[in-house]
């Protein structure tokens, strides 16, 4: 005899995993298609079209998941938030680049969902977003050292030899009257990957700033771009104190529109995804840095973005532009509600 299959209800993680996901796809379905109707560049543009077309298809793919559990679908963003009859406001290397930054984000992104996952269609979905992103990495990666626009993270020596630490000094870095030790490949590695998000980050800044029609938008993304460049000299001079040169971020940039080109709605949850990106990888490199003063540092600057995503939220609210994801039922209000009644 046949038995129905038993339907397991989606968990609280799911959910956020899967809205998350679909406002973040959503987004950059309309991001990817203004890129694609401008790109001219033979060898990128394909690799655009991948990137658009993994969105495009993950969309369709949660649209399917959220009629089968009647969850009801996020507004997230569509054809009226981006002006496909505007100037080509990026350059065909800016868009490369975004593309592999982004790619980076999501390898980041869909490994924590697929971790947080239970259903065994769910866990597969994310695990097929994790290998096809991973896929787009290594296709932007490969075009961009072809290219000549990927600089590589600094090198250092090969170890010739294991060594263990044997001095509690290692840890320090705060005392301005001592001597730092040298930076070691785990921190150097993060601070230069957070010269090249932060570089992205003011590009992306400044291609908003120009085309939005909204003084608060335009006046918050000239913050973040300071902010960015902010952090990317402090960085940069870390390396150069310790002798070792900043690798030189591409100068891959954004046209002189000031054509309105996406909605300021989605402008701004962009940037909310960016600093949240952001303020995950000085989480990482403050975890993973053994000098005080590189913990610090992260530290504080993660504050710093904070408070600037914090003030972007508000604009949010107050534009009505903030759309809020799942949560729970509140219990105490619904009970006060029947009483009423």
């Amino acid at each position: 005899m046949n038995e129905e299959k038993i339907h397991i209800n989606l968990t609280s993680a799911e959910i956020a995993s899967l809205w998350t996901s679909y406002m973040n796809d959503s987004m950059t379905t309309c991001i990817l298609e203004f890129m694609l109707k401008h790109i001219e560049d033979p060898e990128i543009k394909p690799v655009i079209q991948y990137a658009y077309d993994i969105s495009y298809n993950h969309v369709n793919k949660l649209h399917t998941i959220f009629e089968h559990d009647k969850f009801a679908v996020p507004n997230g963003f569509t054809e009226q938030d981006v002006n496909m009859n505007a100037p080509w406001l990026f350059t065909d290397t800016f868009s490369l680049s975004y593309v592999n930054h982004m790619a980076k984000v999501g390898m980041l992104t869909y490994s924590g969902f697929t971790s947080m996952s239970t259903r065994e269609d769910i866990r597969g979905y994310f695990t097929d977003a994790l290998s096809e992103t991973a896929k787009l990495y290594n296709l932007t990666s490969d075009i961009a050292l072809k290219k000549g626009l990927n600089s590589r993270p600094p090198y250092i020596q090969v170890p010739k030899e294991t060594d263990y630490v044997d001095n509690k000094k290692y840890l320090s870095g705060l005392n301005p009257f001592s001597e730092k030790r040298p930076l070691n490949s785990v921190e150097i590695s993060h601070l230069y990957q957070n010269i090249t998000t932060n570089a992205v980050g003011v590009k992306l800044c400044l291609a908003f700033a120009q085309t939005s029609p909204t003084k608060e938008v335009q006046d918050f993304m000239l913050r973040g771009k300071e902010v960015s460049k902010k952090h990317i000299k402090i960085f940069v001079d870390v390396l150069l104190d310790n002798d070792i040169e900043a690798a030189q971020v591409p100068n891959v940039g954004v046209s002189d529109s000031t054509t309105q080109t996406f909605s300021d709605k989605l402008i701004m949850f962009h940037m909310s995804l960016i600093m949240s990106a952001g303020i995950g990888n000085y989480a990482t490199a403050a975890a993973a840095s053994q000098r005080s003063d590189l913990m610090v540092n992260y530290e504080r600057l993660s504050l710093e973005v904070a408070r600037l995503a914090k003030s972007g939220a508000d604009i949010m609210i107050t534009n009505n532009w903030l759309e809020q994801p799942p949560g729970s039922i509140n219990r105490d209000k619904l009970a006060k509600n029947k009483m009423e009644s």
